[in-house]
């Protein structure tokens, strides 16, 4: 009987996107035939699994989860190709039963979460099963494990596309959740400045002085101005400096507002989906015509 080693394993996994035992398994029992193996694989997991783990997963959703006492909660994002997936039941189960094990369970990182148990196999294992049984490519991208100070409230928005969690101390449930719907709003880089990259203020800091020169400032003013322009930056990107949203007086700012209520702000959580990903887009026309310049070559 033929040796199946580790990287043989490897080799396979990587062709089929396939969870690592079942790629053992066809191994095993094409005793060592990497084509064969393949093939079996194919008929088990349906013959899309492979050419759609290439693919590029932009679009998906957000699920939550929190706990009875609000205190333990999670945030997941897990990807596929189109959106008419991302409303699929059995990826929305999927999506949820992630967002329910990273709370639970706690693992490091996404290896970690893929490896948990789940249903009859694992995280993974189901996730490649509907990456065959639907044909497109869905992958699980990040998540966000919380230990709330205070108590966790959340806000779902687009159809699970922007997901929020906030950790407040003091206030109440109806406060907790206007300031989640305020973030998917607003969308603040951070609770305050301390949180902002030394680099972004940087950056501002040179824009504003660029700006004041083109239009004629004196050299002695230019970092006066600079700094006016960071600390607006500053108050448009955190989420004490912004001002609330259904503020009545168009002015009270999330700072404020939660010094009148007697809350606090611990922390949040903001995921919009596919954000960062740069998705593949194809002119049509012009790959068409390049179909037709290189069939014109080949005559």
């Amino acid at each position: 009987m033929a040796e199946i080693t580790a990287g043989m394993v490897k080799e396979l996994r990587e062709k089929t996107d396939a969870p690592m035992m079942e790629c053992k398994k066809a191994l095993t029992e094409a005793a060592g035939d990497m084509v064969k193996a393949e093939e079996i694989l194919r008929v088990k997991l349906g013959s899309k699994a492979s050419k759609a783990a290439a693919r590029v997963a932009a679009e998906g959703v957000v699920a939550t989860y929190i706990s009875a006492d609000g205190k333990l909660a999670s945030i997941v994002e897990i990807n596929s190709e189109t959106d008419f997936v991302a409303k699929n039941d059995d990826f929305l189960k999927l999506s949820r039963d992630c967002a329910e094990l990273v709370a639970t369970q706690a693992p490091a990182d996404v290896a970690a979460l893929s490896a948990l148990p789940l249903g009859e196999g694992t995280v993974d294992s189901v996730r490649t099963a509907l990456v065959g049984k639907i044909g497109e490519n869905m992958s699980i991208r990040r998540f966000v494990r919380v230990e709330a100070k205070g108590k966790v409230a959340q806000y779902i928005h687009g159809g699970s596309k922007i997901g929020v969690l906030i950790d407040v101390e003091g206030g109440d449930d109806a406060l907790a959740r206007d300031l989640a719907m305020h973030i998917a709003a607003n969308k603040p880089k951070s609770l305050d400045a301390s949180g902002v990259s030394a680099e972004l203020i940087e950056t501002e800091r040179r824009v504003a002085i660029e700006k004041a020169k083109e239009s004629g400032k004196p050299e002695a003013m230019l970092e006066k101005i600079a700094e006016g322009s960071v600390q607006k930056f500053l108050k448009d990107v955190t989420l004490l400096g912004q001002v609330f949203v259904k503020a009545e007086d168009g002015k009270q700012t999330v700072e404020q507002l939660l010094k009148a209520k007697n809350a606090k702000v611990h922390g949040f959580t903001l995921f919009i989906v596919g954000e960062g990903i740069e998705k593949k887009t194809t002119d049509f026309a012009a790959e068409v015509a390049a179909q037709a310049a290189a069939a014109a070559a080949q005559r």
